[in-house]
């Protein structure tokens, strides 16, 4: 098969070339960036997290996301922590705990004394939480760095600052739009879903997993990182604008933050961020082809969960045509 390109170097792009690389394909990747993971890709939570997702999203979701674990696991075994997700909430918001087992599987019930076991800081503070202990995480910065330095140990070819390169498009057979947001103004069926996060460093607390503390408006996670920092997020606004964070979600997370542990009062803000996440109405994937072009897209918040079984998809009708796909639309 002749060369490959793939446009846009976010998880989805970057996932997919490396698919495609260890099948023996070359891959060129263009990026309009000038690195890696400009866009989303760069503000995900990281979180391998499909039982947890499952609460309000298709079952998929959940199914192929189990996967995900087993990929990134075997791409870069020394990127990916398998501590499980500790879910709580406030003793006056319990009833969010119970609505969300009703909707999620894959869970134990924990009482006051089995936090404290799991999480020392946290002792005292909840009197019961939901344990998904088969999922994990990572972060997705150092993912995608790793990504990117394996693709070019394996031959592939980087096209940084441009849109097309056309030294790259007069020979390749295939083109795989990786874009995610800047679809949006071509394809109807896409909306944007603007997400926001925070990045707190502080040494009065230690985590070693991500804990999300529900709430009827605005739940939050909260993932540990290297050197006591913790990624906050992330809202789910409908909505295509770009910009700086909005004073209401920063307090929002800063508030939640502070009734998961009060040391994240003292703690140092760092970084800010929004990313906007393209979505089809039911928020799960998409393939589609037009021509000799693949677009895969409509990631949600699912990108690091989904790239890897999409990616996979794409490869597979690159290589066999009648490979049955779940998320292809068949043109």
């Amino acid at each position: 098969m002749q060369p490959v390109v793939i446009k846009g170097a976010g998880v989805v792009g970057l996932v997919t070339a490396y698919e495609l690389a260890r099948r023996g394909i070359e891959v060129d990747i263009v990026e309009r960036a000038e690195r890696i993971g400009a866009g989303a890709s760069w503000f995900a939570g990281g979180m391998l997290a499909p039982w947890c997702e499952r609460e309000g999203a298709d079952e998929k979701v959940e199914r192929l996301g189990a996967t995900a674990i087993e990929w990134w696991q075997a791409a870069m075994p020394d990127k990916v922590t398998q501590e499980g997700t500790l879910v709580v909430a406030a003793p006056r918001d319990t009833r969010e705990l119970d609505r969300f087992s009703t909707r999620t599987t894959g869970y134990r019930w924990l009482d006051a004394d089995q936090i404290a076991a799991l999480e020392p800081d946290l002792a005292g503070r909840f009197s019961r939480a939901l344990f998904f202990p088969k999922e994990a995480h990572l972060d997705p910065r150092e993912a995608l760095s790793s990504l990117h330095d394996t693709l070019v140990a394996m031959g592939a070819r980087f096209h940084f600052g441009q849109t097309r390169d056309a030294t790259v498009d007069h020979r390749v057979s295939w083109s795989i739009d990786c874009t995610g947001r800047a679809r949006l103004p071509d394809d109807a069926a896409l909306r944007g879903v603007r997400g926001e996060m925070l990045y707190l460093r502080t040494g009065d607390i230690q985590l070693s997993r991500p804990v999300r503390f529900l709430h009827p408006r605005h739940p939050i996670y909260v993932v540990p990182r290297r050197e006591r920092v913790f990624m906050v997020g992330a809202t789910m606004i409908e909505s295509e604008l770009s910009g700086p964070i909005a004073a209401r979600s920063l307090m929002e997370l800063l508030n939640a933050a502070y009734a998961l542990h009060p040391a994240f009062g003292e703690a140092q803000i760092t970084e800010t961020g929004t990313g906007i996440r393209p979505a089809y109405p039911d928020n799960l994937p998409r393939i589609t082809r037009t021509g000799s072009i693949y677009s895969l897209n409509g990631m949600y918040r699912h990108g690091f969960l989904l790239s890897p079984a999409l990616a996979h998809d794409v490869a597979e009708l690159l290589l066999n045509p009648d490979h049955r796909s779940e998320f292809y639309d068949e043109p």
